[in-house]
């Protein structure tokens, strides 16, 4: 393909990331390709500059550079969808099928609530072929259009990750997590026995400025981030069962706070390095787990949805006798 393309955003589209816009009608265009043409203004959003963690809105202009062989669906006025393509080009086994859908929660009309499994990516990224995002044509049933990520879980990270089903669906899911209204619970293990065993973590935190290793660190000039814990069993002075509410969505906010506490969660090299890791038959997998969301529902009311624990983690549970009904949600309120 050649020459520049002006596109606009349909209403399928409106309020996802322009970065995961490119990967749903450009799927061969790598991350870091990608980021590239937008570093040099290649990409332009009503004329601007932007940035992948822009969201687009309907009747916006997308300014596409020449970006070789890619061409966005059929034609410029509602040809298939660039993900669509990709599905042509990949057929699903019954195996992969009945993976992905053995991960469903719950399912309406409005959203999808999976049970992530630890290990997986929720988006591609470098190196990265096997993601969540590149499998939700799996989860249609039946539908026009794929349902849409409105967050992220760490690839380490297990448990509960909402999609919306519609544009309508996913914007009003995605405002409710920016909105705080949505409620979130996640359980880790951690190494050692916090003092005191219930509070409140806040710290300033930014990514370090090092290509290649997305880390996050402490430092006076970053955004705030704020997290409530409570320890709800522990074994001796090795190891506790915590439950956390994080008030805010940093990345790695969870992994850097228990950390900076002085316990890091069992598994989590990346911040804890080697006193991150119980001896013995204990995983080295991460101990982290979104244990349940109660979120706004699109349709009206309140909706809980649970995951059960992943495998590696109810095993270290059972291994060190911790009972899934000893939790009592006690966590501090704003």
């Amino acid at each position: 393909m050649s020459g520049v393309q002006n596109i606009e955003v349909k209403a399928d589209d409106a309020g996802v990331r322009i970065d995961r816009w490119f990967k749903r009608h450009f799927p061969d265009v790598g991350f870091g390709q990608l980021q590239k043409i937008m570093r040099k203004g290649e990409v332009r959003l009503d004329g601007k500059r932007v940035k992948g963690s822009e969201r687009v809105e309907a009747g916006q202009i997308i300014r596409v550079p020449p970006i070789g062989d890619t061409a966005y669906g059929t034609s410029h006025t509602g040809g298939t969808h660039g993900a669509e393509m990709a599905q042509k080009r990949h057929t699903f086994s019954d195996k992969e099928r009945a993976e992905v859908e053995s991960w469903v929660l719950y399912k309406d009309d409005d959203v999808i609530a999976l049970n992530k499994p630890a290990g997986l990516p929720t988006q591609g990224g470098t190196g990265q072929t096997r993601h969540l995002d590149g499998m939700l044509d799996m989860l249609r049933y039946g539908a026009s259009s794929r349902p849409r990520l409105v967050h992220r879980l760490d690839k380490d990270t297990s448990g509960v990750l909402l999609l919306g089903r519609s544009a309508n669906a996913a914007g009003a899911l995605a405002a409710s997590f920016k909105s705080r209204e949505t409620d979130k619970r996640y359980f880790a293990l951690v190494m050692g026995l916090p003092n005191p065993q219930d509070g409140r973590i806040k710290l300033m935190m930014e990514k370090a400025p090092i290509k290649g290793n997305e880390r996050m660190i402490v430092t006076p000039d970053g955004k705030h981030s704020i997290t409530d814990y409570k320890v709800v069993e522990h074994a001796g002075h090795e190891a506790s069962w915590l439950a956390l509410k994080p008030h805010t969505g940093r990345t790695h906010q969870l992994r850097l706070h228990c950390a900076e506490m002085g316990h890091p969660i069992v598994g989590d090299g990346k911040y804890g390095g080697a006193d991150a890791f119980l001896a013995g038959s204990i995983s080295k997998k991460m101990h982290l787990h979104s244990r349940f969301v109660t979120f706004p529902h699109p349709d009206g009311g309140m909706l809980t949805v649970t995951a059960p624990l992943s495998p590696h983690m109810a095993e270290t549970f059972d291994t060190l006798g911790f009972e899934l009904n000893s939790y009592v949600d006690e966590l501090l309120e704003d």
